[in-house]
């Protein structure tokens, strides 16, 4: 057949043809080439072309650069809008190793144990107080005192500026401007933060003030109590707003960040609350087996609450129930097995928008913990040697450095005297900055 006939022409002309075709091609590819060189030579033309293809795109970038030069307005827009629906994660836990405790400073100047401190928001002053009654502002840098308020007796409330009772929480505006102080005796002192001159005193409260915070971004402030309530104030205003009920016992401590809402814990309730203002309503959450003592947002969606049976939890808004929880995180002390009990909790800090906790206890070091897999776990870091009662924790904005507030006793009760302890405030340096690495949108 006529098929049969062609093939076969082709294939007497074959031979002469394939020679032809060797001898053009001789000098691309040699006849001889085995498959393993062929796949070498494959490789590198392949990575050739990676590389040429790389290079047009890094080319591309840097024109394209040029033209719409970096935006740091958006990337800042961008990043308000990750925090406020509480999705701003900087991943800086893992960066961070045991500092130097020959780098530590101490500070010295209350009389007594120290209850809480707050550090300005640009991080060049802290603000301390005590069971004396004192206020003290700090300049980072130098470690020096910048003014001092003493506390007063118990007789002289009338002519004292400052005051008379135990001081038990602080509170800083977020612009730096207003700082706020409650004391054992129910009352609220507001200052100008820049000279420490007494502006307001808020009155209202029918025990000891234990929790103040300001709204970021305005000059409400919160304020929780023994009273078992939360009230609602404007500084700029000099008004009280209104009270909020719901906690069954003291409450011991308060946060907020931008939202128009706070957390609270109440000791021996068992409850950490959200309290959403505007609604007139509170969330309620179940997680501790004793008095939950200190408690502290990380972001608008997160929060770390620990509390006296030794328990440090992290809590997620949108679930009642711990989303982690770290039992006897700073271990037990007692001499006989029956009679062990854990250290308590006292004061714990989260870097703001970060994975990053600390905790502190009378156990002889704060702690580090990182936050993993979305909140789901509390991963120990290290831990940073510290003699005393660990009343108040707090990191700077830029997380380069942490503040310990340190006393001889518990800042709500004398259970306890450390006697080696020094009623100090220490500054801890870190080896991260929030700032370096960037900000990654949260999962959850």
């Amino acid at each position: 057949a006529r098929d049969e006939e062609v093939s076969s022409d082709s294939e007497a002309e074959s031979a002469a043809e394939r020679r032809r075709r060797r001898e053009e091609t001789a000098g691309e590819e040699e006849v001889t080439e085995t498959p393993q060189e062929k796949k070498l030579r494959l490789a590198k033309l392949y990575l050739e072309e990676l590389r040429r293809h790389e290079e047009e795109r890094a080319e591309e970038e840097e024109e394209e650069a040029a033209a719409f030069p970096r935006d740091p307005v958006g990337e800042r827009l961008k990043e308000a809008v990750l925090e406020q629906q509480g999705r701003l994660r900087r991943p800086v836990a893992q960066d961070v190793s045991l500092p130097d405790p020959a780098g530590i400073r101490v500070l010295r100047g209350h009389p007594q144990p120290i209850t809480c401190l707050v550090i300005s928001p640009d991080d060049k002053f802290i603000f301390s107080a005590a069971k004396d009654g004192s206020v003290i502002k700090w300049e980072v840098e130098s470690g020096k005192r910048l003014c001092m308020v003493p506390g007063g007796k118990k007789s002289m409330e009338e002519q004292h500026m400052g005051h008379t009772a135990p001081v038990l929480c602080i509170a800083i505006s977020s612009d730096g401007k207003y700082l706020a102080t409650g004391d054992g005796k129910k009352l609220i002192l507001i200052w100008e933060a820049a000279t420490l001159k007494r502006l307001y005193t808020f009155t209202g409260h029918r025990d000891a003030v234990s929790g103040l915070s300001f709204q970021k971004g305005t000059y409400q402030l919160y304020s929780a109590s023994h009273d078992r309530s939360v009230k609602v104030w404007n500084v700029e205003e000099n008004a009280y707003v209104e009270t909020l009920f719901g906690h069954q016992d003291i409450i011991t401590g308060l946060d907020s960040l931008s939202r128009e809402c706070c957390v609270s814990s109440g000791g021996r309730d068992g409850t950490v609350r959200v309290w959403k203002i505007p609604e007139e309503s509170q969330l309620i959450f179940y997680g501790h087996q004793g008095s939950i003592d200190c408690i502290q947002l990380i972001n608008e969606e997160h929060m770390v609450s620990g509390a006296d049976d030794g328990s440090v939890a992290l809590w997620g808004l949108a679930k009642k129930k711990p989303l982690a929880l770290v039992r006897q995180s700073h271990g037990t002390h007692g001499s006989a097995q029956d009679l062990q009990q854990p250290y308590w909790v006292s004061a714990v800090a989260a870097l703001l928008n970060s994975d990053l906790v600390a905790t502190g206890s009378h156990s002889g070091c704060v702690k580090l913990w990182k936050c993993g897999e979305g909140f789901q776990k509390l991963e120990p870091i290290c831990d940073i040697p510290l003699v005393g009662f660990v009343n108040s924790l707090k990191f700077s904005t830029a997380g380069d450095f942490l503040v310990a507030g340190i006393g001889q006793e518990h800042r709500l009760g004398r259970w306890w005297r450390v006697k080696e302890a020094k009623n100090s405030i220490c500054i801890i340096p870190l080896k991260c900055r929030a700032g370096a690495p960037g900000p990654t949108a949260a999962d959850n």
